[in-house]
């Protein structure tokens, strides 16, 4: 299959690399150090990677960031800066992808944890991952050509404790073969319209 892989230079992007390119022609995108560049809280950079890739028959989007902070703290713009990214970033991969993908193909999306399992300082975020998780379910009803689309929400991975781990108090790491195992799973069945949860 021809998989673009949007996000490869991020902490789980770099595991989908190595498990994806063996098996399937790769192409990786991301902000910075990829084969292309694409923007995501940007439509027109979307358009532009789609333009330049062509037909493809799936897509992983393991990118896009929200702002964590206390409630009192957060201010209207750093809802939207999420939205702008994680959220709508995301969404737009799918419905700009969907007049490039092939019959049959594929979307995978990146929620996460705190959709269900809040953390003190991330409001933003588990608003983010809901609404992912809500669009995921309904827009997959929608796509045409028997394309799918799932979204992938990992917990706290084990390559992030060094950097998150205080900010998840108790929660058990999760090996990050179970997370790469949840994209290939996504990418490879017949699911679709499902969240594949990866908790510890």
């Amino acid at each position: 299959m021809k998989i673009i892989l949007v996000g490869a230079t991020g902490t789980i992007g770099r595991h989908l690399q190595q498990a994806l390119s063996p098996k399937h022609d790769l192409v990786t995108a991301s902000r910075h150090n990829s084969y292309l560049k694409v923007d995501i809280t940007q439509p027109d950079s979307i358009w532009d990677m789609f333009e330049t890739i062509g037909r493809f028959d799936a897509l992983v989007s393991v990118t896009g960031h929200g702002v964590f902070g206390s409630l009192p703290d957060l201010k209207n713009d750093d809802f939207y800066e999420g939205i702008k990214s994680k959220l709508m970033g995301q969404i737009n991969l799918v419905l700009i992808g969907q007049h490039y993908i092939n019959a049959g193909g594929s979307f995978t999306l990146t929620s996460g944890i705190l959709a269900e399992e809040p953390i003190r300082g991330g409001t933003s975020l588990s608003m983010i991952n809901s609404a992912l998780n809500g669009f995921t379910m309904a827009a997959a009803t929608e796509l045409q050509n028997s394309v799918r689309l799932n979204t992938v929400s990992p917990g706290l991975v084990e390559d992030s404790v060094a950097t998150l781990g205080a900010s998840f108090p108790g929660h058990d790491p999760v090996p990050m073969q179970r997370v790469v195992n949840a994209y290939v799973k996504s990418i490879e069945s017949g699911l679709t319209g499902k969240v594949i949860k990866v908790y510890g």
